[in-house]
């Protein structure tokens, strides 16, 4: 898949965060809807994952990356807007812990709901589906332009990083 800018993304804006907050909406609201169906229980559980898991990526993950470095109080990214800094930033590569919760935390968020939606074929569809396509807009929108050069999926052509370091 062909990228749509060429250029670095040294900035972001409100409707890009707006724009991926919508994306990723439809497979936790579909997550949501399934497990409600079953159990509340079950949603507050996945609720706090979600609270869980969004801590531990600022932490382990976001603090690494240049966005969050930046000398502004407040987060201006896709991902969180206007969340105030709690941690450190920590630039640099990406250490064995923190390759593991950077992989764990939004596995554990995806497989969570299964448990329930496998049995909600429809549900499950529009979760997949969802999915799919947020992981496919971040891929073709962010990935091949993304100054975090240490995330492990960076597709920065290793000549346009020269050109900027």
């Amino acid at each position: 898949m062909e990228p749509c800018s060429k250029e670095l993304r040294e900035r972001y804006n409100f409707f890009d965060f707006l724009f991926y907050t919508c994306l990723l909406a439809v497979p936790l609201l579909t997550a949501a809807v399934g497990i409600a169906r079953n159990t509340l229980g079950g949603l507050l559980v996945y609720i706090l994952l979600i609270a869980v898991g969004a801590i531990l990526v600022l932490k382990f993950f976001c603090s690494r990356c240049p966005h969050y470095a930046r000398e502004d109080k407040l987060l201006r990214c896709i991902f969180f807007w206007d969340l105030p800094k709690f941690f450190a930033a920590r630039p640099g590569e990406l250490d064995t812990r923190d390759r593991i919760v950077t992989w764990a935390a939004p596995a554990v968020l995806l497989a969570f709901p299964l448990i329930w939606l496998i049995h909600e074929p429809d549900l499950l569809a529009i979760f997949l589906l969802s999915l799919a396509g947020f992981a496919a807009a971040v891929r073709r929108h962010e990935c091949h332009r993304c100054i975090y050069f240490a995330c492990p999926i960076n597709k920065v052509s290793e000549e346009m990083k020269s050109t900027t370091e």
